[in-house]
């Protein structure tokens, strides 16, 4: 082992041994973004409801991981109860959701901010109606008026500035210091009814976890009929099938598997440079194109046939006017030497004699000399600059 192996060693286990009390001495943060993932058990995940949701909606509850365009395409569906709880749904999802309600099915909508498309379709403007701390939700149905929830932490603040008429509201948001405001309002939309609440939150894990709130969720989701429930979750939110997941899930053993990785990557930095050779030079070889066609050229002007070489030079001057210049040249008369003249800017006099060189290489009987030849390249060549 030699001596810069083991300054390097040495260093590595250093870093190592520092990366590791690092560890050891964080401390543990809480992670407080609204995320709203059924896997999540920050404060603002959905984890417990969606352990929850099967008894809440009474084993009656089918999670869709599609979205609902692609869902409804490829199946035909009964009237049912749709819920969508702060989803990014495209617009055309958005239509395919009040479609199924304008056929009979209701739908729980729970997102802060809706499309205003869709929103204009409904018949309502949600907003920012509160900027305190605290917001307390109640419902406006009198047998549900000991069943609120005070959401202390990070509340939206979102409700509805504007509902068209005979909209029923069925829960507020309550203030000290302002007038309560709508957060959960039930609108028809044709033969079926949209639940909007603007106010996910108390599904999260936060709030479901502190005493009675669980039951201002039960009365809210009541308001739907007992059948089929389709609940729309977010892509995020399916169950990740990468082999690493738990590793990295868990911090101890994602910050093990970095430091093999690092280690890992150093051995073989190191083993490569001991063991690497000179690497021969290989010279490229050498394009021989240009002295085959001299010497095919050179075969040319030996054999004398003149006029076989005018022929082959009218022909590639006639493909590379078709190609390049788009110009037709079946029959070369008047029209073709005015159209090669304006895409070329030659002088007529060059077009026609031009014209009159192809032709003539073009006739088997004609008699071409070496000035022919030499004419015509000169010729054809300076139109095609």
């Amino acid at each position: 082992m030699n001596k810069t192996f083991k300054t390097y060693a040495a260093i590595f286990i250093i870093v190592m041994v520092i990366l590791a009390l690092l560890e050891v001495n964080k401390k543990e943060t809480t992670d407080w973004r609204k995320n709203f993932d059924i896997n999540e058990k920050s404060p603002f995940g959905l984890f417990i409801f969606n352990k929850e949701s099967q008894y809440l909606f009474k084993n009656n509850l089918k999670k869709i991981e599609q979205i609902p365009y692609e869902y409804y395409n490829q199946h035909k569906k009964g009237v049912h109860n749709i819920v969508v709880i702060e989803n990014n749904i495209d617009g055309e999802s958005w239509k395919k959701i009040l479609n199924q309600v304008s056929e009979g099915s209701d739908a729980f909508l729970m997102v802060t901010r809706m499309p205003k498309e869709i929103s204009d379709s409904i018949g309502y403007y949600d907003s920012e109606i509160s900027f305190e701390e605290e917001n307390v939700l109640k419902l406006t149905d009198t047998k549900y008026q000991n069943d609120f929830i005070t959401l202390d932490k990070f509340p939206s603040g979102r409700g509805f500035s504007f509902i068209k008429p005979k909209v029923e509201v069925l829960g507020k948001t309550v203030e000290k210091k302002n007038t309560d405001q709508a957060n959960f309002i039930k609108v028809k939309f044709g033969k079926g009814y949209i639940y909007a609440h603007t106010e996910p939150l108390f599904l999260t894990n936060y709030y479901l976890l502190k005493p009675g709130n669980v039951k201002y969720a039960q009365d809210v989701f009541s308001y739907l009929p007992d059948r089929e429930t389709l609940w729309f979750v977010s892509n995020k939110s399916s169950t990740s099938r990468f082999f690493m997941r738990f590793v990295l899930s868990n911090p101890a053993l994602k910050y093990a598997w970095w430091v093999f990785l690092g280690g890992f990557v150093l051995f073989i930095f190191f083993n490569a440079k001991r063991k690497q050779r000179i690497v021969p030079v290989t010279e490229p070889l050498r394009n021989t194109s240009l002295d085959f066609v001299k010497s095919i050229g050179n075969l040319y002007l030996q054999e004398g046939d003149f006029h076989d070489m005018m022929a082959k030079k009218a022909q590639y001057f006639l493909n590379k006017v078709r190609m390049d210049l788009l110009i037709d040249t079946q029959h070369l008369d008047e029209e073709f030497a005015k159209k090669l003249q304006l895409k070329t800017g030659k002088s007529m006099e060059m077009i026609n004699e031009a014209i009159m060189l192809i032709k003539k290489g073009q006739d088997p009987y004609a008699s071409v000399i070496k000035e022919d030849l030499t004419r015509i390249n000169k010729i054809l060549d300076e139109i095609l600059k």
